[in-house]
């Protein structure tokens, strides 16, 4: 879904007087251009020169120049075939056609020669490349020789070419991927032997081979692929593949018409070679093995084929993302993704001094996407990064629509209708020029293309339904632009529907900038320096520019008294450290906030109170209130935008809604917010549509402050969020607005889901916990109010909002009836009292539909077996026996107890009901008004029910007596002596009292019992001296002295105890 987008483009005129350029290489220490001039047939002088921000052919520094004769009287003129520059030694070596190898130091001292030549090859040289690691130099001769030296020019190599080369490899294709090895059902023909082609090539020459030969290493160095003719009978191109020591290790498999042109896939996968055919013209791909690997068409028509010919050049950018066809008057880009190539960028070389010669290509050996062309008297050093034409993302025209460049094509699709994966689309235009860039409207309805001569608008509307599909509205013609030799390179729309368009001149270093209005140019400017890009801002009210240096400018346009319109640029306070091939900025009150993604992938963002630095970001997209990013650890990070400083989040997705993980390698391609949902796509290229909680959440909270609980509950639904947050957010406002929020959600199905989704869990504080810190911000005033309703209530929050809305369902009981129901049994615990209460109500007043829907729901919401017992726990045996039939219990089981109950009297029925749900207190409470004191005590005994039956006769004395002479019972038998003393000593058993007393080791009021007693003076001094020994045994000698003062009379033996004791 990535375009290709010209950020640099510098166009270098040399004129017909200066002598053609033959090769170009980079200097990749100072980003400067090494040029080699000559020689022509009337002209044998080879010139050297460097080229270092430089937009005119004088502004080249001569290195060096000598003649250069073609030492073979069959080579009328001499070629450079390798161009190369070592940067850490100063070197530069060609090598050319006649045979000579040359060393030019650009910085020779005086015992070094400016220009040597280092060896030369007698029979001449075909083809030269030097290994990507600069160590080793491999030629292929016009001897059918390969030599493979070193960088001090040493041989290490030299292996002979001999027909018998092609039985190295004996190929077997098993048809990965072909047609005839898919499975086409029950229908189709036996399968025939996919391993036995239908066709098989026998490697004929094209009728335009030029019998050229070409080398091409692979990115670490280690093999090197050789495309040459095969002397043998008949003649056929092959591929040859040697390793770095010089071992032929495979021979491509025979294919017809295969051309001269190779080059290997630096990330080792590929080998790219061109393959003629009677109609075409492919680009065919093979493995290191030799076998063949898949195909894409040129797409030229018939007057293209028969310019070409042979002229066809292939190579591949450092990181392997591009590969650039060079043909006789252009330079295609080509991409792929999902199996599929996409024409990106055509490279056009126009003039009268345009040959049939190929337009030569150099990639910078570190920066992936910088390249210089040359061809026809003129040189383009150029410079694309990866940008995504989307729609906008402001709410309500947020349809996510994402154009794709493909060549003459431009595949549209709006995401969030249809999520088609690339390379389909769902809209798809197709115009007679290629596309160069893509821009759209602040609406969505619009967009224009930029072609080489024109710009075609065209309108569409994917968010209406039925969707109105693309269609051609007009054209705007940009023969100005050819007649000053500018060439377009981005465009973009303001907010008034303009267009602004920005170009390059040759032979100046900087751009200019158009403005078009339907009637045409109303003015152009140039710029005092090289503009980078330019863009919409984030709410497409103005549209800005970016300049090399980092400079931002917003664009305007104005009037004058005549009515001709104006391009009036302003810098903006903010400003980026760097160039930044992406940009984005975000307006706000206070200001803006401005976002530059770095080629090295650095984040910046700067603003009156930000200025931050996130490295290891991959792509990023500013929304209204986010910034989106992805980082090189595969996560996907949002940052909120507000007035305030920035918070970053933390390497926590498992803790923090602002981070997720993501698959290895996804990039951002578009965010809807309305949608709360974003696309990612794959480095495979399929797209996946997800629903970030920071979104889905950012939008629930934005719907509570706004009050609009039904489509905050509707996202909470859809998104599986926890129904909770709508309370939690904002707990005091809710509570207000419950009647508010019965009459926005209305239906009884949602409204019992929102009921019995509460709990007593505060989620705004746990899972959703708010990540937007603003003094300013409505939530915060929401959240303190909740957290201080939170502190004051008593009653849990679940029973107060269940109470809220019955409170409010009642109005409407009728209506609300289920509702009602639910808020009474999702209480915690469940009030299944007061919901069968309900169901009573409904029973007196004989509203069968009624009853039965509410039984039915009480019965589906609570456990039924709980529900019975609660039902006759009410004493209402007609609703007991309602929802003992709504269950699945045997009515054997039911209706006989059913019917004794129905035959006892109503104490009595009350009675046997609470005793059989164990309900011993009130049952006991039955018999007592009953008057049956005999039961009334053997219940008590049965199921020590002494408290409540003393309570329930506490005003009956001699009742109570008999109770608390069972209760003391009850308590001596339970060895607890204290209580079962002082029960005896209330029915004036003053025996049983000492008796407990003594056992509790309480001597005094044993003692007073014993003397209130009916005991002989005897045995009241026997208990005295066995309580006075045994506390003389515990060691407490003071209690042990008192009882032989006071009852044993004995001082002495007293005297001796308190002795003891101090």
């Amino acid at each position: 879904m990535h375009n290709l987008r010209n950020i640099a483009h510098g166009i270098i005129e040399f004129g017909e007087e200066s002598a053609p350029l033959a090769a170009t290489t980079w200097d990749p220490s100072n980003d400067s251009l090494i040029c080699a001039f000559g020689p022509t047939e009337h002209d044998t002088l080879l010139t050297i020169k460097r080229f270092k921000n430089a937009y005119k052919s004088e502004d080249g520094i001569k290195i060096a120049s000598w003649d250069a004769p073609s030492p073979n009287p069959d080579l009328p003129v001499d070629q450079v075939l390798n161009l190369h520059y070592f940067a850490d030694a100063g070197l530069i070596t060609l090598v050319l056609a006649g045979g000579d190898i040359v060393t030019v130091r650009e910085d020779a001292t005086s015992d070094q020669d400016l220009i040597e030549i280092v060896g030369s090859v007698d029979a001449g040289i075909a083809a030269a490349a030097w290994s990507p690691d600069e160590e080793l130099l491999a030629i292929a001769t016009n001897a059918d020789t390969v030599l493979f030296m070193t960088r001090d020019f040493e041989s290490i190599a030299n292996i002979t070419l001999t027909p018998e080369d092609f039985k190295v490899s004996d190929h077997v294709s098993v048809g990965w991927g072909k047609a005839e090895t898919q499975f086409k059902g029950r229908g189709a023909k036996a399968l025939r032997d996919p391993t036995v082609p239908e066709h098989v090539d026998e490697g004929n020459l094209s009728k335009f081979d030029d019998a050229r030969a070409r080398l091409s290493w692979r990115g670490d160095g280690q093999y090197v692929a050789m495309n040459s003719v095969l002397d043998s009978s008949p003649k056929r191109r092959i591929i040859r593949v040697f390793s770095r020591e010089g071992v032929l290790e495979s021979v491509s498999e025979a294919v017809n018409g295969l051309g001269a042109a190779i080059s290997w896939k630096p990330s080792g996968q590929l080998i790219a070679a061109v393959q003629h055919l009677a109609d075409s013209v492919d680009v065919v791909f093979f493995e290191r093995n030799g076998l063949r690997h898949g195909e894409f068409s040129l797409r030229l028509n018939a007057n293209e084929l028969a310019e070409i010919r042979d002229n066809i050049d292939l190579a591949w950018n450092v990181d392997s993302t591009a590969l650039a066809i060079s043909l006789p008057s252009r330079v295609q880009l080509w991409t792929t993704n999902n199996y599929h190539w996409y024409l990106k960028q055509e490279i056009g070389f126009t003039g009268p001094s345009l040959s049939s010669d190929l337009v030569q290509i150099s990639w910078h050996p570190e920066k992936s996407l910088r390249l210089s062309c040359s061809g026809g008297g003129r040189m383009r050093t150029l410079e694309y990064t990866l940008h995504v034409s989307r729609g906008p993302m402001n709410a309500p025209h947020d349809t996510g629509t994402v154009a794709v460049i493909d060549g003459c094509k431009v595949k549209l699709t709006p995401l969030r209708a249809v999520n088609v994966p690339p390379p389909m689309a769902f809209d798809e235009i197709e115009y007679s020029d290629s596309t160069l860039d893509v821009t759209f409207c602040r609406t969505g309805n619009e967009f224009a293309l930029l072609h080489h001569s024109e710009m075609t608008f065209w309108e569409c509307n994917y968010g209406a339904r039925p969707i109105s599909r693309a269609k051609h509205i007009r054209t705007v013609s940009l023969a100005a632009l050819e007649e000053t030799a500018s060439s377009p390179r981005q465009l973009c729309l303001g907010p008034g529907g303009e267009a602004y368009l920005l170009s390059s001149d040759a032979g100046m270093g900087s751009s200019r900038l158009h403005l078009y209005l339907e009637h045409g140019v109303n003015s152009s400017i140039p710029l005092t320096a090289n503009a980078m890009s330019l863009f919409a801002r984030s709410d497409y009210e103005r549209v800005l520019c970016l300049e090399s240096d980092g400079t931002l400018d917003s664009l305007s346009t104005t009037c004058d008294p005549d009515g001709l319109s104006s391009i009036e640029m302003e810098p903006m306070p903010t400003q980026l450290p760097s160039s930044c091939p992406q940009t984005a900025v975000w307006q706000h009150r206070e200001g803006c906030l401005a976002f530059g993604l770095s080629s090295n992938g650095v984040l910046h963002i700067r603003g009156a109170a930000a200025s931050l630095t996130i490295p290891g970001c991959s792509s990023f997209v500013v929304a209204p209130t986010h910034l989106i990013y992805t980082t090189n650890q595969h996560l996907l990070k949002f940052v909120h935008l507000h007035d305030g400083e920035l918070s970053i989040p933390l390497d926590e997705p498992e803790k923090d809604e602002r981070c997720r993980n993501i698959e290895r390698g996804a990039r951002l391609i578009t965010v809807m917010p309305s949608a709360y949902s974003l696309v990612l796509q794959m480095p495979r290229g399929n797209l996946e549509t997800i629903y970030p909680r920071a979104l889905v959440l950012a939008g629930i909270r934005s719907a509570v402050n706004d009050r609009n609980y039904k489509k905050a509950f509707l996202i909470c639904r859809t998104h599986r969020v926890d129904m909770n947050i709508l309370y939690d957010y904002a707990p005091e406002q809710f509570m207000r607005d419950v009647e508010l929020v019965v009459k926005q959600i209305k239906k009884k199905q949602y409204i019992d889901l929102l009921l019995s989704s509460m709990s007593k869990e505060n989620v705004a504080d746990g899972i959703y916990k708010e990540t937007l810190l603003m003094s300013s911000d409505v939530s915060i005033v929401n959240r303190m109010n909740g957290m201080a309703l939170q502190a004051k209530s008593p009653t849990s929050k679940v029973n107060a909002i269940c109470d809220a809305f019955i409170a409010v369902l009642e109005k409407d009981r009728s209506r609300y009836l289920q509702n009602v129901v639910t808020a009474h049994v999702c209480k915690q615990p469940p009030d299944l009292a007061a919901g069968l209460t309900l169901v009573s109500e409904l029973r007196t007043a004989g509203d069968e539909a009624q009853l039965t829907q509410a039984v039915e729901h009480i019965c589906f919401l609570a456990d039924v077996n709980q529900l019975y017992d609660t039902a006759l726990g009410l004493y209402d045996l007609e609703v007991t026996l309602l929802v003992a039939q709504e269950s699945q219990k045997d009515p054997r089981e039911y209706l006989p107890y059913l019917q004794s109950l129905q035959d006892m009297s109503n104490l009595r029925q009350r009675f046997a009901i609470d005793n059989d749900l164990k309900r011993h207190g009130k049952a006991l409470t039955h018999l007592h008004e009953l008057a049956v004191f005999d039961e009334v005590t053997a219940y008590t005994v049965k199921y020590k029910l002494y408290s409540t039956a003393m309570t329930l006769y506490r005003y009956d004395a001699a009742y109570t007596k008999i109770l608390m002479a069972l209760y003391a019972d009850y308590l001596d038998s339970r060895s607890k002596y204290k209580e079962a003393g002082i029960a005896y000593d209330f029915v004036q058993d003053y025996t049983k009292a000492y008796e407990a007393y003594r056992s509790a080791n309480m001597w005094r009021e044993s003692l007073a019992a014993a003397t209130m007693a009916d005991l002989s003076d005897e045995d009241i001094t026997s208990l005295a001296r066995n309580l006075a020994e045994g506390l003389e045994e515990s060691k407490d000698f003071v209690d042990a002295s008192s009882i032989y003062q006071d009852y044993l009379r004995d001082p002495q033996h007293s005297l001796k105890l308190l002795c003891k004791a101090h």
